[in-house]
């Protein structure tokens, strides 16, 4: 997943793998860093909604 830098080593310590780029997607949860991402945020939703239903996680 990806988020604001000031949250990584929380993420990271809760069992994330953390990642600085716009957009990150894992078994459909879409994350991204700051609202300046929202246009890329907004495009892998839209395309993650076309693909529908993902496996689900085990």
């Amino acid at each position: 997943m990806t988020s604001y830098p000031s949250i990584r080593k929380d993420l990271m310590n809760a069992g994330a793998e953390w990642y600085d780029k716009e957009v990150v997607v894992d078994k459909g949860l879409v994350t991204s860093r700051t609202p300046e991402d929202l246009p890329a945020f907004n495009r892998k939703m839209v395309e993650e909604i076309k693909e529908g239903m993902h496996e689900p996680a085990l």
